[in-house]
């Protein structure tokens, strides 16, 4: 281990109360706001904190962490398999999809140019249903 390597995840009280907000919703929340719900349920939780437990979270593979059309990261729990987002760029709802074809492009695409251990994300972006005004 490193010196800039944090380690394992220690439970301390402030990461329990991280991983216990990002419990309490399914879209995807900035590091503000999740700080602003922490705040609002008594957790004496700093701003830093929270950036440091998510990123840490993110990298444990345990949250996860896209890219906003505005460029802002945002988190929300994850779920066991690898997927992909589609994402509502008017609430925020999103919809966890599995893509094969993208699965095959991607090993495809890193066979054509001699790439090893690929990985990937893949988030849409789009208009939802209710936001539309379509059925």
């Amino acid at each position: 281990m490193t010196s800039t390597d944090p380690g394992p995840l220690r439970p301390t009280r402030q990461r329990r109360a991280v991983v216990g907000v990002l419990g309490t919703f399914a879209d995807f929340r900035s590091a503000q706001d999740i700080h602003e719900l922490l705040t609002s349920a008594g957790e004496k939780v700093g701003l830093a904190t929270v950036y440091r437990t998510l990123a840490a979270l993110a990298d444990a593979g345990e949250v996860d962490v896209l890219r906003n059309e505005d460029g802002e990261a945002v988190y929300r729990s994850c779920s066991d398999s690898h997927h992909h987002h589609l994402v509502c760029r008017s609430c925020g709802a999103t919809v966890e999809v599995e893509g094969p074809a993208v699965e095959r492009w991607t090993r495809a695409i890193a066979e054509q140019h001699g790439f090893t251990d690929v990985s990937h994300t893949l988030e849409i972006f789009g208009t939802c249903t209710a936001c539309s005004g379509s059925s």
